[in-house]
């Protein structure tokens, strides 16, 4: 490869690497205090939906056979967020724990920040490795889960969602009408079981127990007692209060990412206890050109579901034609779907338009919102 064949493909990854602004503008939050503490969160939610707003929809879409070996930048950057994070975490942990200058309100709003940069980058880029065949990835996807105590995901995601997305089966789908509220609640009830359930399966098929070394949940415990140890170490009780804090907001990060995806979609039951395959109707669609930097591409969630095995920079985006579209990207429909009332204004026609769309001879959707088709 030439020198400019590299600089062009670093040129090109460039964008997909704003997120690591973060880690500057949370130390300036910590650091001065103030109003600065704010431009953390502001920067994932506001930054990059006003950009949305002047750069507006990519619709290009990348060679799908382009090689792993022409991927290397947007591999890279999602590999060294592990450290990047993990330092920044418990690092802010202790430094704020160990000086005064910063009110009980100042250090909140501050975690709060850090909590948003951990589920919005954090977890994306987890997702993205959790994906991947190479063990190196799929070990630094665990470590990013485990950093904010939520490391189920991965079995639940790959073993759960993947297979039963759209259905009743999936806890991870939000029903129609469903207000985030109660699904959040129902998430954090159902999804460990179902991961758990799903890895028992697993061994059972192998003639293993649970009690089995290669159950994950055991690796799953350790590194998440890793982390609840450096913390603690970093900065007492009170930084294991602040770690602990910064985690359920990466939690309702992804979450709410979650809810927005699926949020009334179902795939048509075929009888006899099954669906038909996944297509790329059966998730929301944002060809936002920022928030998709910052995002690595999640908001071309039909494509994922349609292809899980490929990489974030190869993901295909859909007309209306092929996919249901959102009318803005993430940051802006999560802050939406916090007020249940103005999300089902927005989004129940859309979902009325879908069902109309590709599913005209339905004319009873009870079942699948009840749940009773799940075989």
């Amino acid at each position: 490869m030439t020198a400019p064949d590299r600089t062009a493909k670093l040129t090109s990854a460039l964008p997909f690497a704003l997120s690591m602004l973060n880690v500057p503008l949370a130390w300036i939050g910590a650091v001065h205090g103030g109003w600065s503490v704010v431009l953390l969160p502001l920067y994932s939610y506001f930054t990059f939906s006003i950009l949305d707003a002047l750069t507006g929809l990519n619709l290009d879409n990348p060679d799908p056979n382009t090689p792993d070996s022409d991927l290397f930048w947007y591999r890279a950057i999602t590999m060294i967020w592990f450290p990047i994070q993990a330092i920044t975490v418990f690092s802010l942990i202790y430094y704020v724990t160990h000086s005064d200058h910063l009110s009980l309100l100042e250090v909140l709003v501050l975690f709060y920040g850090v909590g948003i940069m951990a589920g919005a980058t954090g977890i994306v880029f987890s997702h993205e490795l959790m994906h991947q065949k190479n063990k190196l990835e799929r070990w630094l996807g665990d470590l990013l889960l485990a950093n904010v105590l939520y490391s189920h995901f991965r079995s639940e995601h790959l073993l759960v969602h993947h297979v039963d997305v759209a259905t009743p089966r999936d806890a991870v789908t939000a029903r129609y009408n469903e207000g985030f509220p109660r699904y959040f609640l129902r998430v954090l009830r159902q999804c460990p079981r179902s991961a758990w359930a799903a890895e028992k399966r697993m061994l059972a098929r192998r003639g293993a127990s649970m009690f089995d070394r290669r159950n994950p949940f055991w690796r799953y415990a350790a590194l998440q007692a890793l982390m609840l140890g450096l913390a603690l170490l970093a900065g007492g009780w009170a930084g294991l209060g602040l770690f602990l804090f910064l985690a359920f907001v990466a939690i309702w990060q992804l979450e709410l990412t979650n809810y927005v995806e699926h949020y009334g979609l179902t795939r048509k039951y075929l009888g006899d206890g099954k669906f038909e395959r996944v297509m790329p109707h059966h998730s929301w669609n944002a060809s936002h050109r920022a928030t998709n930097w910052l995002l690595i591409n999640l908001q071309r969630h039909s494509d994922h579901h349609y292809k899980p095995d490929r990489r974030f920079p190869l993901l295909q985006t859909y007309g209306a034609d092929q996919a249901p579209q959102l009318p803005y990207g993430y940051p802006i429909m999560a802050s939406v779907a916090m007020v249940p009332p103005l999300w089902r204004r927005w989004m129940n026609p859309r979902v009325r338009k879908w069902r109309a769309m590709y599913y005209p001879e339905i004319t009873d959707w009870a079942p699948y919102k009840r749940g009773l088709h799940t075989g």
